[in-house]
Protein backbone atom coordinates (compact mmCIF):
# COMPACT_ATOMS: atom_id res chain seq x y z
CA UNK A 1 0.00 0.00 0.00
CA UNK A 2 0.95 3.35 -0.54
CA UNK A 3 0.47 7.22 1.00
CA UNK A 4 -1.88 9.20 -0.58
CA UNK A 5 -0.70 13.31 -0.71
CA UNK A 6 -2.67 13.80 2.60
CA UNK A 7 -0.92 10.72 3.92
CA UNK A 8 -4.21 8.14 3.94
CA UNK A 9 -3.35 4.59 2.83
CA UNK A 10 -4.20 3.67 -0.27
CA UNK A 11 -4.65 0.60 -2.05
CA UNK A 12 -3.26 -0.89 -5.08
CA UNK A 13 -5.65 -0.10 -8.25
CA UNK A 14 -7.63 -2.93 -9.51
CA UNK A 15 -7.74 -3.73 -12.73
CA UNK A 16 -11.86 -4.59 -14.27
CA UNK A 17 -12.52 -6.02 -17.61
CA UNK A 18 -14.39 -4.21 -19.92
CA UNK A 19 -17.32 -5.97 -19.40
CA UNK A 20 -17.16 -5.28 -15.51
CA UNK A 21 -17.24 -1.96 -16.22
CA UNK A 22 -20.07 -2.15 -18.99
CA UNK A 23 -21.93 -3.94 -16.46
CA UNK A 24 -21.31 -1.15 -13.64
CA UNK A 25 -22.05 1.60 -15.91
CA UNK A 26 -25.58 -0.04 -16.67
CA UNK A 27 -26.62 -0.38 -13.73
CA UNK A 28 -25.47 3.22 -12.56
CA UNK A 29 -23.06 2.53 -9.59
CA UNK A 30 -19.36 2.86 -11.29
CA UNK A 31 -18.87 6.52 -12.74
CA UNK A 32 -16.51 6.61 -15.57
CA UNK A 33 -13.72 9.03 -16.20
CA UNK A 34 -11.25 9.62 -19.53
CA UNK A 35 -8.25 10.75 -17.53
CA UNK A 36 -6.92 12.84 -20.53
CA UNK A 37 -6.69 16.61 -19.55
CA UNK A 38 -6.50 17.62 -23.00
CA UNK A 39 -10.41 18.01 -24.54
CA UNK A 40 -9.25 16.90 -27.88
CA UNK A 41 -7.63 13.69 -26.67
CA UNK A 42 -10.49 13.27 -24.92
CA UNK A 43 -12.97 13.67 -27.54
CA UNK A 44 -10.92 11.49 -29.55
CA UNK A 45 -10.74 8.86 -26.92
CA UNK A 46 -13.87 9.10 -25.00
CA UNK A 47 -16.08 6.06 -24.56
CA UNK A 48 -19.77 5.60 -24.51
CA UNK A 49 -21.05 7.19 -20.53
CA UNK A 50 -17.21 8.71 -19.78
CA UNK A 51 -16.91 12.03 -18.69
CA UNK A 52 -14.06 14.09 -18.88
CA UNK A 53 -11.34 14.67 -16.41
CA UNK A 54 -12.24 18.51 -16.20
CA UNK A 55 -16.00 17.77 -15.61
CA UNK A 56 -14.93 15.21 -12.93
CA UNK A 57 -12.71 17.79 -11.22
CA UNK A 58 -15.77 19.70 -11.28
CA UNK A 59 -18.19 17.14 -9.65
CA UNK A 60 -15.44 16.02 -7.14
CA UNK A 61 -16.81 18.24 -3.71
CA UNK A 62 -19.90 16.89 -4.26
CA UNK A 63 -18.98 12.92 -4.90
CA UNK A 64 -19.90 10.53 -2.20
CA UNK A 65 -16.40 8.78 -0.24
CA UNK A 66 -18.52 5.61 -1.43
CA UNK A 67 -18.71 6.78 -5.18
CA UNK A 68 -16.45 3.77 -7.27
CA UNK A 69 -14.85 5.43 -9.89
CA UNK A 70 -13.52 4.25 -12.98
CA UNK A 71 -10.11 5.78 -14.61
CA UNK A 72 -9.34 4.93 -18.25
Amino acid sequence: MDRGRKGEIMSEPERVTAEEVYDKMKSGKTLLVCAYEDEQKFKAMQLGGAISLNEFMSKLPSLSKDQEIIFY
